[in-house]
């Protein structure tokens, strides 16, 4: 594949090790400067994503969940190239070989760009209330793309009614449409390079309940008719129990636990999986009351000074002397699971009510 200057970047291997992977993830780090003065001297960083690992398989739903600041949009946007990570490799398949995108220039983004597409959370910053319909969709097929003229605008109908809109909208502006019309006409610009994988940004988060269920079921039935993958960034775990195949559970720009999405909610392996599943919304009025919310004591860690050892342990209930000065590697403890705790095996955790958990 040429990129726009006339090189070809150089793959890092013939094929992938697994044909159903899509992309790997090894040891992502995104550190922002800390500055001061009027020189602007660095005085540390903010490990926004520290030594992040995980895969992404061919057709999957992939779930990548936790608290406000813990990293994970900002792992969606190093793969996105919005943000170029401070260290580590995004290995991409999507072509047959193997491609390093941490490595590459803007020169050599332009072919991948069409493959790796960003759906964002709000849907009312996320357009241009200056440009039709027409040319915020069409923007990056006249930025990576040689379409123009009428197939232009067929590929943006085609991509507009895909996403249950009406043809002739894309003449009006963004401020003739309601929320949840306006994201879809997001979604559709998405998907107007006939992407392979999409990063979900907090897709939903921004609209109002009623509309979320239909929204989730549109980029349910894109995904079977495209064959599309998707990263689904949330910190709504009902909706990530809902759409998502697995799910990877990131605290303080680490993973802690990454498991097929029944398991995880059945029954979790690291202790802040486990507040986390206390916190999922019981809809069956009969199971309520059953067991007590998980309150977590003190503050999420600072990811410009974190503790040591394992960075959950000031507020975990099971840490012990260990856990205070050893970090706990990502380990695989069978079963398709990944944790990071010293102690997985031993402990009986809790998931989300069984009740309703599907």
């Amino acid at each position: 594949m040429m990129t726009s200057n006339g090189h070809s970047p150089q793959p890092l291997a013939p094929a992938a090790p697994n044909p159903n992977v899509l992309l790997q993830v090894r040891d992502l780090k995104m550190y922002f400067a800390i500055t001061k003065g009027v020189f602007g001297s660095v005085k540390g960083y903010v490990k926004a994503v520290d030594n992040v690992t995980f895969d992404v398989n061919l057709g999957e739903t992939l779930g990548l969940v936790g608290e406000s600041g813990c990293g994970k949009t900002t792992v969606g946007r190093c793969i996105v190239r919005a943000y170029k990570p401070t260290a580590g490799q995004m290995l991409y398949y999507g072509d047959g070989n193997v491609v390093d995108l941490a490595a590459l220039n803007e020169d050599q983004l332009k072919p991948y760009r069409r493959d790796i597409r960003m759906i964002f959370q709000d849907p009312y910053s996320s357009l241009n209330p200056r440009m039709p319909v027409f040319e915020n969709v069409s923007e990056a097929l006249v930025n990576l793309t040689n379409i123009r003229g009428s197939e232009m605008e067929d590929r943006v109908k085609e991509a507009i009614v895909r996403v249950g809109l009406r043809p002739e909208y894309i003449r009006r502006f963004p401020h003739a449409f309601s929320g949840g019309e306006r994201q879809r006409i997001v979604i559709a610009r998405a998907l107007v390079t006939n992407p392979k994988l999409v990063i979900c940004d907090e897709a939903v988060a921004a609209l109002d309940v009623s509309i979320r269920a239909q929204v989730l079921n549109l980029l349910e039935r894109l995904r079977q008719e495209l064959s599309l993958t998707y990263l689904f960034v949330s910190h709504d775990l009902s909706v990530v129990r809902y759409i998502c195949d697995r799910v990877v559970v990131m605290y303080v720009g680490r993973i802690v636990e990454a498991a097929p999405v029944n398991d995880l909610f059945r029954q979790p392996k690291h202790p802040y999986t486990e507040a986390l599943m206390s916190s999922v919304p019981i809809q069956n009025p009969r199971h309520r009351n059953k067991e007590a919310r998980i309150r977590l004591e003190g503050e999420v860690a600072d990811p410009s000074n974190p503790p040591t050892g394992c960075y959950f342990h000031p507020r975990c209930r099971y840490a012990q002397e260990r856990c205070r000065h050893e970090t706990p590697a990502l380990r695989d403890i069978g079963g398709g699971r990944q944790v990071a705790c010293h102690f997985a095996e031993e402990l009986e955790l809790r998931g989300a009510v069984l009740g309703d958990v599907v």
